[in-house]
């Protein structure tokens, strides 16, 4: 361990089953999404060259599917970072005190 002012102690990496669950549902609902657009385009092929009506309801949902597998899989990417310290909560800014005066130093002169 290397010394000076700004040396620390490192926590420890523990390991964190619950991570290991994000995680292992934001990569089944990648493998999700990628197989619904492979079978969304399938379907659109098939309705475009056969007319099947079918076929295009399939595609319909299969893109309706895909849509929200790449959803949630956003959602579990940015709850994983949150959890792993990469990004944190917005702070909503603090709401104006109404007995000050509005408009700052300027407005008050």
């Amino acid at each position: 361990m290397t010394g000076g002012k700004r040396a620390g102690d490192r926590a420890k990496a523990t390991f964190r089953p619950a991570l290991l669950l994000i995680a292992a549902g934001a990569t089944a609902s990648v493998v999700a999404w990628g197989y619904l657009v492979i079978a969304a385009i399938d379907f659109g092929a098939t309705g475009r060259h056969d007319g099947k009506t079918s076929a295009w309801v399939l595609m319909g949902v299969a893109s309706l599917g895909a849509m929200l597998c790449l959803f949630l899989t956003f959602m579990l990417a940015i709850r994983l970072s949150r959890a792993l310290g990469m990004s944190h909560h917005h702070e909503p800014r603090p709401k104006r005190d109404p007995a000050t005066p509005k408009g700052g130093k300027r407005a008050a002169r």
